[in-house]
C-alpha cells in the first residue's frame, strides 16, 4: 500500500462529499418514510430511477434543460407518492409487510423502465458535464456541486421546518404518539399523504442529479439500496440532516479508501460504520 499525494487525497475527498451529498439527498426521503410513517418504502429507490429516466428523456428527446425538469418532475411525483400512500393506508401494514409491497413496486417500475428505455447505459448528455472549476489545484465538476447545494438546502430547510414550523411539530408528534396527535386534532391522515407525496418529490430531486452524474441502466436499482440504507440508519430515522452529514461522511470515507487502497474495499466502508455505530450506540436506531 502506498500513500498517495496530498493532492489525490484532497482530491479524493472532494468527490466523496460530493457522492455523499447524493446519498444523503436519496436517503433523505427514505428516512423521513421509515421514521416518520413507520414503513420501510422500498419504492423510493424505483422513483428514484424513474425520475432519472425521464429527466435523461425530456432532455434528449424534447431538449428540456435538466434543471427544467427539477422544477417540473417534483410536483408529479408528490401525486404519485402521495396516491401510493393513500392506496397502502387503506390496509393495516406493518413495516415489514410494507418493506415486501414497495419492493414488489420497486420491481414493477424497474420492468416498466426497461420495457420503455431497454436495459442498455443510458447517460444524460448536457452542457452541464463539461462545465468544472478549479479551486487552487482541486477540480470541482458543476454537476457535483449542483447536488451538494441542492442536498444541503433542502436537508436544512426541511430541518428548519421539522424544528420550528406547527406543521413540522404535528408530524413529529403523530410520529411519536398517533393516538395521542389525534385527540389534539392532528389529522395523522392527511400528514402522511402530504408526507408521502414530499418524500416521492425528494426521490425526483435525487433521480436529476442522479442522472446528471451517472450512466443510467434499470438493474443498478438495488445496487444503491445497501449504502442509502447505511446512511439513513447512520444518520437516524426521521432526521433531515442526518442522512446529508451520514451520507457526507460514508462518501469520504469510501473515497479515501479507494485512493490509499484500491477500488474493490470501498463498498466495505458504509456496513463497516454502520456495525461500528451499532456496537458503541445500540439506542441510535430506535
Amino acid at each position: 500500500m502506498t500513500m498517495p499525494s496530498l493532492n489525490l487525497l484532497l482530491q479524493s475527498i472532494l468527490s466523496g462529499i460530493f457522492i455523499g451529498s447524493l446519498y444523503g439527498l436519496i436517503g433523505l426521503g427514505l428516512g423521513l418514510t421509515w421514521g416518520l410513517l413507520r414503513q420501510i418504502n422500498l419504492s423510493h429507490f424505483g422513483l428514484l430511477f424513474l425520475a432519472a429516466y425521464l429527466s435523461y428523456h425530456m432532455a434528449m428527446v424534447w431538449k428540456i434543460d435538466p434543471l427544467v425538469s427539477l422544477v417540473l418532475l417534483p410536483p408529479l411525483f408528490f401525486v404519485i407518492g402521495a396516491g401510493m400512500q393513500w392506496v397502502l393506508s387503506r390496509f393495516s401494514i406493518s413495516p415489514f409487510n410494507s418493506l415486501l409491497v414497495t419492493f414488489g413496486i420497486t420491481v414493477m417500475i424497474e420492468s416498466a423502465i426497461q420495457g420503455v428505455w431497454t436495459a442498455d447505459f443510458r447517460k444524460l448528455e448536457s452542457h452541464y458535464a463539461d462545465l468544472k472549476f478549479t479551486v487552487g489545484s482541486l477540480y470541482v465538476p458543476v454537476p457535483e456541486l449542483i447536488t451538494l447545494v441542492l442536498a444541503a438546502a433542502i436537508s436544512l430547510g426541511l430541518w428548519a421546518a421539522m424544528r420550528y414550523t406547527d406543521l413540522g411539530k404535528a408530524l413529529r408528534a403523530m410520529a411519536e404518539d398517533g393516538a395521542i396527535a389525534a385527540a389534539y386534532g392532528i389529522n395523522q391522515r392527511a400528514m402522511s399523504l402530504m408526507l408521502a407525496g414530499l418524500c416521492a418529490a425528494l426521490a425526483a430531486v435525487a433521480g436529476v442529479c442522479l442522472a446528471l452524474t451517472f450512466a443510467l441502466t434499470p438493474s443498478q436499482i438495488f445496487a444503491w439500496v445497501g449504502v442509502v440504507f447505511a446512511t439513513v440508519m447512520i444518520g437516524g430515522l426521521g432526521s433531515a440532516l442526518g442522512p446529508l452529514l451520514a451520507g457526507i461522511l460514508i462518501g469520504v470515507s469510501e473515497a479515501v479508501t479507494m485512493a490509499v487502497t484500491s477500488p474493490s474495499w470501498a463498498p466495505i466502508v458504509s456496513f463497516t460504520l454502520l456495525i461500528v455505530l451499532l456496537l458503541l450506540r445500540p439506542g441510535r436506531l430506535r
